[in-house]
């Protein structure tokens, strides 16, 4: 395989005539662990190449299957007609031999949502949107799931959510073993929607017009829960980097629930469903501090161990309502704000 970067991927592009022989510029998109990402403008357009790699980029060795990637570009080719414009990008072309594909590039002045988060700036209706956006995925897949029937398989999936964050968590925190064990018997028996698997403020890139959704690549017919939970880790995650506006984003949570609710009809009372998400939560937070991949704005030993405190209590109490989860989290979180208040 040529592996593609910023000083051969001109070259590469011309040999498949996707580009023109006038200027091209290439430059290297950087925020995720799993893939060559490139941006390519032209006289005539911009878009995006994307490339598996076989190791990912983290701390722990980390490997998956190169064709993971022919599985992102079918997923958004069956979401692009359900969901609404632009919020899915367009593929343009590909070239599996190479497992490689582009495109559609989100506006330059796009930015992933989790920087704002991380800056402490907390807009509800972004919240709301993304819990909608979520939700209406979940929804058309689960009404009409022989759209997703081609996505059975979840070698990928494995690869990349259960091994590293679930099995890792089995492994490295016994105390919540049997509690995972269940988790992971739902992922790998559940075929109620598409889940996502990677549904995360970095993957939503936000602009003035709206916001795009990127990375399928761990997509597979599954269980919804597992989207609410991962999501939902990403804000606490937030909230205790930045303890003193806990409140304001346990409100973001909330915004996130309301706008999912308004989208899955039938599902919009699953308290089954709710729960599950909830113990997924759990799972994520603590795979986030001691799994294969931990989050790098969290380096105080004091606000990763009110992480763990709290993973623990969603995992081992189960809250069965979102408000229990919160209420457990400001237990969990507090004492952070009233450190940071001290200092």
């Amino acid at each position: 395989m040529l592996e593609l970067t910023p000083a051969n991927a001109a070259d590469y592009l011309r040999r498949q005539g996707w580009v023109g022989p006038g200027p091209v510029n290439v430059e290297a998109l950087s925020g995720g662990v799993s893939n060559a990402v490139l941006r390519v403008r032209t006289t005539e357009s911009v878009f995006i190449l994307k490339q598996s790699r076989p190791q990912l980029r983290t701390r722990d060795a980390w490997f998956s299957d190169l064709d993971r990637v022919y599985r992102e570009q079918e997923v958004m080719q069956v979401l692009q007609p359900l969901l609404p414009p632009n919020t899915v990008p367009q593929v343009l072309f590909s070239d599996r031999a190479q497992y490689v594909f582009a495109m559609s590039s989100a506006p330059d002045a796009a930015i992933p949502w989790k920087e704002s988060l991380l800056e402490g700036v907390i807009d509800f209706d972004m919240g709301e949107k993304a819990g909608a956006f979520l939700g209406r995925m979940h929804d058309a897949t689960a009404r009409n799931p022989a759209l997703i029937d081609a996505f059975r398989d979840r070698a990928v999936f494995v690869q990349l959510r259960v091994d590293p964050y679930y099995r890792r968590i089995q492994e490295r925190r016994p105390e919540v073993a049997s509690a995972v064990a269940g988790l992971i018997d739902g992922l790998l028996s559940s075929r109620e929607a598409l889940c996502h698997g990677d549904y995360s403020p970095k993957n939503i890139l936000v602009h003035e017009h709206g916001f795009m959704l990127v990375d399928y690549e761990t997509a597979h017919q599954g269980d919804p829960a597992m989207d609410l939970g991962f999501f939902l880790s990403h804000l606490l995650l937030k909230a205790a980097r930045r303890p003193a506006d806990r409140l304001a984003y346990f409100d973001l949570t909330r915004a996130f629930w309301r706008g999912y609710q308004s989208q899955v009809g039938a599902w919009s009372g699953d308290h089954a469903l709710t729960r599950r998400g909830i113990a997924h939560c759990g799972l994520c937070l603590l795979a986030r501090i001691d799994g294969t991949s931990p989050v790098e704005y969290l380096p105080e030993e004091l606000k990763r161990e009110a992480v763990r405190r709290l993973g623990r209590s969603f995992l081992l109490e189960q809250p069965a309502t979102w408000e229990e989860a919160l209420t457990l989290t400001e237990s969990a979180f507090a004492p952070l704000g009233a450190t940071e208040a001290s200092a």
